[in-house]
């Protein structure tokens, strides 16, 4: 009965794959600061404010608010005076003017940077070794 078995053997192929490290190229990197002088410009504002007294000398009975009319401010100036009675009497009011004064100035000033400057070479396959 042993003389009937027959054998046939199996056979397996298994791949493999490898790795090596290989330069392709070199990289030089460079880099030089650079200044750059420049005018920096920005608009500037001032307010003024002029004063103008304005003669009114009548008789009031209350103090007045301080008022805006327009782009001018009010503000009443009163006194008491004495006549038989004290009475209250706006003298004068104060009218200010606002007004806007635009200059520009120039500031000069160094701006820096870097430069960089990136140069590639291939490398041989006869280099790798």
């Amino acid at each position: 009965m042993s003389d009937d078995i027959q054998r046939i053997p199996i056979i397996e192929e298994q791949a493999r794959v490898s790795k090596r490290v290989v330069d392709t190229e070199r990289v030089t990197v460079r880099t030089r600061p650079e200044d750059q002088d420049v005018v920096v410009r920005e608009h500037l504002s001032r307010e003024r404010v002029d004063v103008v007294r304005v003669a009114v000398d009548r008789e009031i009975f209350e103090v007045p608010a301080i008022r805006t009319e327009g782009d001018v401010t009010i503000v009443p100036v009163v006194e008491e005076r004495l006549v038989v009675e004290k009475r209250l009497f706006l003298v004068e009011e104060l009218h200010l003017h606002r007004q806007v004064e635009r200059t520009e100035v120039a500031v000069p000033t160094t701006l820096k940077r870097t430069q960089v400057e990136v140069d590639r070479e291939p490398i041989t396959p006869q280099e790798n070794h």
